[in-house]
């Protein structure tokens, strides 16, 4: 199996807490919640690499993931790893039987992290996602991984969220605070609904902590952790 490595972000203190909120509320949903489609409303929302982290975060809590970029029409995977080839084989060359599946799952620097890259964009996503090789492919990878991960792309823009839904446990929605509107996320919400598939919960990104009533008990906290912390390192 080829491997990658991952990039992970350097997060301070209050988003690494966020992301193991957000591990720990996905967990506490169920055992029957494996298969999980994230999505957002427009693009550059942050839906990639609040998947990505996710998942980075799921496997470091001891879970095997599967990550899987199925963002077929704009993938920003390649962007957060580096692989060691010149030629990346993805979830289109699966789909298309180009490829089998063992050539499409990279494991990465990160322990019990795999992912698949999305591939080259074909004439016809949509209908690519919706068809019984993507169903079959899904049946196959939830009998090996405890978590899989799929970056959706923006449903606001493309129909390819839903579709991917339709086949998940669950889904989840993240919106950039501050620019969509609450109307717009509610048609998005209601087009997910469509799906059948139960929507677990919304991702509040990119918040302005320091206008949040919150934000400077949540800065100082921090700042007793990491003193606590280095304290106990001497």
């Amino acid at each position: 199996m080829n491997q990658v490595t991952v990039k992970k972000e350097k997060n301070n203190y209050q988003i690494e807490e966020a992301y193991k909120s957000l591990r720990a509320n996905l967990q506490f949903c169920g055992d029957d919640k494996k298969v999980i489609a994230i999505t957002s409303c427009t693009p550059n929302e942050g839906k990639s690499s609040v998947s990505l982290q996710l998942a980075i975060s799921l496997a470091e809590s001891g879970k095997n993931v599967l990550f899987i970029d199925a963002d077929l029409r704009k993938s920003v995977l390649l962007g957060s790893t580096k692989a060691g080839q010149q030629t990346v084989k993805g979830l289109t060359h699966y789909l298309t039987g180009q490829s089998e599946l063992q050539d499409v799952v990279y494991s990465t620097n990160i322990p019990k992290l795999y992912l698949i890259y999305s591939g080259p964009l074909p004439p016809n996503p949509a209908e690519l996602l919706g068809g019984k090789n993507f169903r079959s492919f899904l049946k196959a990878v939830r009998k090996v991984y405890d978590y899989v991960i799929i970056d959706t792309p923006p449903l606001g823009n493309v129909i390819d969220s839903a579709v991917i839904a339709e086949e998940c446990d669950g889904a989840i929605l993240v919106i950039e605070s501050g620019v969509i509107s609450y109307r717009f996320a509610q048609e998005v919400k209601a087009q997910l609904e469509k799906s059948n598939c139960p929507i677990l919960g919304v991702v509040l990104n990119k918040v302005d902590m320091q206008k949040q009533a919150y934000g400077k008990y949540g800065k100082n906290y921090g700042k007793y952790y990491g003193d606590y912390a280095r304290k106990q390192e001497k």
